[in-house]
């Protein structure tokens, strides 16, 4: 079964497209940052958990929880020879073993592991969704479309959690161009885009009803202050993604 599981991990990393095509990357450059930040926080909890703070936050985490585990060696080949084959920087050969690792611990030792978000999972999913990431010397990562800063543990941590990492709220986020979200200044209206696209703006409402997104056929603030006329707030991502979650959830439409 342990066998299984790893296996499982190790064909999801084989069907990564790891230089993908760069218009093929860019429709998913907002669900890749939403899960790229998840990412940070779990790798943070886990961090925390067994006092690997310098490690953070592209580490093995089997390497903690048991450093005397070892993969089956037909497993481990597969992975070395995988590894291999790929090239990447090496903080994402690090965190592919990692997953394939941890997918056999908890396989084999279900018990020892605490009760915590799954750390791999959301990192597995940006992979699948365009490939890997890229460090510089300034702190930042780039993702390949958009950079992030890699910021503190202890500050990802303290952000707030993705939502879901359903595949319907991951399509829902992805959209071309450089987006903006309001949302009523209440708190009671519906969520607002603002796609700004080459300079040309596209002003949307994520529908509840038919779970898409449509024109407003009104125009959004371009500025703080305009929001505040227009009795709108701005909203982080994550805030925007846990409405479009709560709106997909209510009308059943998860996967």
């Amino acid at each position: 079964m342990s066998d299984r599981a790893a296996s499982l991990v190790l064909e999801r990393l084989r069907a990564v497209e790891w230089d993908g095509e760069w218009d093929d990357v860019l429709v998913h450059v907002m669900s890749r940052r939403l899960l790229f930040r998840e990412y940070l926080r779990r790798a943070g909890i886990w961090a925390q958990a067994y006092s690997a703070e310098a490690m953070w936050p592209f580490f093995d985490v089997v390497d903690y929880v048991d450093p005397e585990f070892a993969l089956p060696p037909e497993v481990d080949a597969q992975l070395r020879q995988y590894l291999g084959q790929i090239i990447c920087v090496g903080a994402v050969k690090r965190t592919c073993a990692g997953v394939v690792r941890l997918a056999d611990y908890r396989a084999r030792h279900p018990e020892a592991l605490p009760d915590l978000p799954d750390p791999y999972e959301p990192l597995l999913l940006f992979y699948e969704r365009g490939g890997a990431f890229f460090q510089d010397s300034g702190g930042f990562l780039d993702l390949t479309g958009v950079t992030v800063r890699r910021g503190t543990l202890v500050g990802r941590v303290a952000n707030p959690p993705l939502s879901s990492l359903d595949p319907a709220l991951l399509d829902a986020v992805d959209a071309e161009g450089r987006i903006t979200y309001y949302t009523a200044a209440d708190r009671q209206g519906p969520l607002l885009r603002r796609r700004a696209v080459r300079s040309v703006p596209y002003d949307e409402a994520f529908g509840r009803d038919s779970l898409r997104w449509e024109p407003t056929g009104t125009q959004l603030p371009v500025s703080p202050e305009e929001a505040a006329e227009l009795r709108v707030v701005w909203l982080d991502e994550m805030e925007a993604a846990a409405l479009i979650w709560a709106a997909i959830a209510e009308a059943g439409g998860a996967a």
